[in-house]
């Protein structure tokens, strides 16, 4: 088998996950953040979890497109330059961000973060530096300019989300209050679709499949997820507004 077709069977097998863990998710609370549970195995410290998990996504993403036959070309570089800007961030900064709950995160969630972000930056890297092909003149195509343009709202509206969510805990606190303000106005989890928006602009403005079951996987996982976070908030707090939505404002 060739590398052209190993990349494909490896994006189609995102691509056919998604629907299996909505079903999954669905049914079952992936034990960390607020959710986090015992009876999962062997668990790590919050911060180094997130850490851990999510390294993958610079550092794989990096080597890959490293060894890419057009990783000197102005598009490719633009496109990694754009995959690196949110995601050295959200690696290395944002979990110094965080305030500390004493939460922590079973092992078995790591590992299958880690085994998902290992496979998506390689088929994403190595579509952008060698498999795919882009000339200058992609950068004035409207699939790019709309995708860079959903993409950086996606962005603003993420950080903007998590910066609430920081700000709502002062140091030494470990509860937890309800949000306000932003895209909390309209929905539970702002933060998840600020992150649905930015890889579903990433699947537009680089054009691909890859780009596509990125979105796909990550509207998948966080989805269920929202919905896990709007029915806690909903137990917990009772004067949670109740026209607020779970993650896509005024439908759902």
């Amino acid at each position: 088998m060739n590398e052209a077709a190993l990349h494909s069977w490896v994006v189609w097998g995102l691509i056919v996950a998604s629907p299996i863990v909505v079903l999954v998710l669905l049914f079952v609370k992936a034990p960390y953040g607020r959710h986090a549970e015992s009876g999962w195995g062997p668990t790590l410290g919050a911060r180094a979890s997130w850490i851990v998990m999510e390294s993958p996504t610079v550092l794989v993403f990096a080597a890959v497109f490293a060894l890419g036959a057009r990783r000197a070309e102005l598009v490719p570089l633009l496109l990694l330059g754009i995959w690196q800007f949110h995601y050295v961030r959200r690696a290395f900064v944002f979990p110094f961000l965080i305030r500390p709950s004493g939460k922590r995160t079973a092992w078995v969630v790591v590992g299958s973060a880690l085994l998902f972000n290992s496979l998506n930056a390689y088929v994403n890297a190595r579509w952008i530096s060698h498999l795919g092909g882009y000339d200058a003149g992609w950068l004035l195509d409207p699939r790019f300019l709309a995708g860079v343009a959903l993409f950086a709202f996606g962005w603003g509206l993420n950080v903007h989300s998590d910066r609430t969510l920081i700000a709502l805990r002062r140091p030494g606190e470990t509860g937890y209050e309800i949000p306000y303000g932003g895209g909390y106005r309209y929905v539970t989890s702002p933060n998840y679709l600020g992150e649905i928006l930015e890889w579903t602009g990433w699947a537009l403005l680089t054009w691909s499949l890859a780009g596509l079951s990125f979105a796909l996987f990550t509207t998948a996982n966080l989805a269920p997820r929202a919905l896990t976070n709007h029915r806690w908030y909903r137990e917990k707090f009772d004067d949670y507004p109740k026209e607020r939505k779970v993650l896509f404002p005024f439908v759902w």
